[in-house]
């Protein structure tokens, strides 16, 4: 495969390493940083975790070494309304969403995707650690080989025409592989730390950042056990998610743990750990890459970024959306939370936990 590609770049050294082995590999690439956020209308001090301006020269600095065009588009507004209103909307209805897969989804696999005809791209590129395999019916999405890097979990909401015109040069790498040929190519981002938070919510205070993007203040309400009994106080049942164990501000003889939340009542619900577990997810939304032709079916899914996939049947009701019924019982099922189903190493859909 050749030709021309636009290669996402977000300054860091994950997808500047994608655009070289483009390059070297003869494709015609063009680089651009998407501009998603703007500091000062979040409520926060400085610089974030990502789409900062060090970013973006970090960015520009390797297409100047690479000898290849550079862009930066800036998709703020529609970021806002996608991804970050959205986040805000599903925490305040008590789900907790998540904001990687809905910017994939929405800006990257979409709004670049349209971007890149305007450029004369026929495709584009990301730096994530998972592989795009050709069949005889079309393009389908795969495990990035190095386990402790794979990032298929949060591509499953892929189409199969948005595979067509995708492509994953780091799927066969692992993450040191790419920093050596970073190193060795004199990038500056070759060391460059990763981001481990929500990229607008760099502190992890998820209650506090609603309380500064929407203006409101939330309202402390009961903290009960499963039998109703006021243990406590919340300090707004819109920031607590699901297995969250840190943060409750009550003493107990075993670790408490957020089991639900009721937002019309205002109380979060907590239990023990052994509490915390069910045998079935309902999932909607669902964006089938490889689609079995009968149901019920066995595979395996994955509920959460980093946890483990879990053996399952799924189970299809008329209105489009599946039942996953678990081998064994899954701890801290998420409303709101992306699942994705495997065969192996292939990506069969993804959905939203309801």
């Amino acid at each position: 495969m050749s030709g021309r590609v636009l290669v996402a770049m977000s300054g860091g050294v994950d997808s500047s390493v994608a655009a070289y082995l483009l390059k070297s590999a003869g494709w015609d690439c063009v680089g651009v940083t998407m501009r998603l956020y703007d500091n000062a209308l979040l409520g926060m001090e400085g610089e974030s975790t990502c789409c900062s301006v060090d970013d973006v020269e970090d960015a520009r600095s390797v297409c100047a070494k690479l000898g290849i065009p550079f862009l930066a588009l800036d998709l703020s507004k529609e970021f806002r309304a996608c991804v970050i209103d959205k986040f805000v909307s599903e925490y305040e209805r008590g789900r907790t969403p998540n904001p990687c897969v809905d910017c994939n989804r929405a800006m990257k696999f979409s709004h670049l995707l349209d971007y890149a005809r305007t450029v004369g791209c026929g495709y584009i590129a990301t730096g994530h650690y998972a592989r795009r395999v050709e069949t005889p019916k079309g393009p389908e999405l795969r495990k990035g080989l190095d386990p402790g890097k794979d990032q298929s979990y949060v591509l499953a909401c892929l189409t199969r025409e948005q595979l067509e015109r995708t492509l994953f040069p780091l799927g066969d790498l692992t993450k040191e592989q790419v920093r050596v040929i970073a190193e060795r190519e004199g990038f500056v981002n070759a060391r460059k730390r990763e981001s481990q938070d929500i990229c607008f919510v760099p502190d992890g205070d998820y209650l506090g950042f609603l309380e500064r993007y929407t203006g409101r203040k939330s309202e402390p309400g009961p903290l009960v056990d499963e039998n109703g009994k006021v243990l406590g106080t919340h300090r707004g049942a819109a920031g607590y998610t699901v297995g969250q164990r840190h943060g409750l501000g009550v003493a107990a003889a075993r670790p408490l743990y957020v089991k639900s939340k009721d937002m019309e009542k205002n109380t979060v619900t907590v239990c023990f750990a052994e509490d915390l577990f069910s045998d079935t997810a309902r999932v909607s939304d669902m964006n089938w890459i490889v689609k079995p032709e009968v149901f019920p079916f066995s595979c395996s899914a994955r509920l959460r970024y980093r946890q483990k996939e879990a053996p399952c049947k799924v189970f299809q009701e008329e209105n489009g959306d599946v039942l996953l019924r678990f081998d064994a019982p899954q701890r801290a099922v998420t409303s709101g939370q992306a699942a994705a189903l495997y065969d192996g190493d292939r990506v069969l859909a993804g959905g939203t936990i309801v």
